[in-house]
């Protein structure tokens, strides 16, 4: 069992992180709210860009099919925020669906989707006598992970019939390559989560996987930089990445 974090912020409001959950129509977004209040944030769940750009983190949720998942983020502009908040280094977490959107784009019965392609690739079937994979399951840890920190060894929540089944993006001229976590399920290997800067997602659902998944959101939120309304660094500082 994952032992507890000291969550940041405990006791200082000025040192909480407020979070945003793009409400953009999510079957899970009231329980990834109660597990990011749990882990120590000031949540609020709205799709209101300038809430959005202000927050220090914003949380991308996704349940169902890429392209119903992919319109309804379209629909709230979602897209624009998102590109805005990475253009600016602020962080965004992908959840689920919401870590598939992220890459190029998505192929189910048939349908192939354009995503928001943050990552090169798509998403595709899982190649499994069972499907959705759906339960209980552990992870490869990418070395030098800060999400994975002291859980490596645990068991997420995971209910899906689609992942990144391949990972192309390497290392950029300085840039460093994103930390890729993987997880296997009858044999066939998939992206399980992803840290790329500013930009981290999770195949599987922390906010029902138990103290395990605690522990990772408390650990994202501890990454998170501390910004305020009307001062340097925050909707301000978002308004920097509009400029051409």
């Amino acid at each position: 069992m994952a032992e507890p974090s000291a969550e940041p912020g405990v006791g200082d409001a000025a040192a909480t992180p407020r979070v945003v959950v793009l409400d953009h129509g999510s079957g899970n977004v009231r329980s990834v709210v109660r597990a990011l209040e749990a882990a120590g944030a000031a949540v609020e769940l709205t799709a209101d860009r300038d809430l959005a750009l202000a927050a220090d983190g914003l949380v991308v949720p996704g349940v169902g099919a890429f392209a119903a998942t992919i319109e309804q983020v379209l629909a709230v502009g979602g897209d624009r925020i998102i590109e805005r908040r990475l253009a600016g280094g602020l962080p965004v977490l992908g959840i689920c669906v919401g870590l598939q959107i992220m890459f190029d784009a998505g192929t189910e019965h048939g349908q192939r989707s354009a995503g928001l392609a943050q990552w090169p690739g798509e998403i595709t079937g899982l190649q499994a006598s069972v499907v959705p994979h759906m339960g209980w399951n552990t992870v490869e840890a990418a070395d030098g992970t800060q999400l994975f920190r002291g859980v490596e060894s645990e068991r997420f929540y995971f209910v899906h019939s689609y992942a990144a089944r391949e990972w192309t993006m390497e290392q950029i001229g300085s840039l460093a390559a994103p930390k890729v976590t993987w997880a296997e399920h009858d044999g066939d290997r998939f992206v399980a989560a992803v840290e790329n800067d500013a930009l981290t997602a999770t195949q599987f659902h922390p906010e029902k996987s138990g103290d395990a998944g605690a522990k990772l959101l408390a650990n994202w939120l501890g990454t998170l930089p501390r910004r305020r309304p009307g001062t340097e660094g925050a909707a301000a500082g978002a308004e920097q990445v509009a400029s051409p």
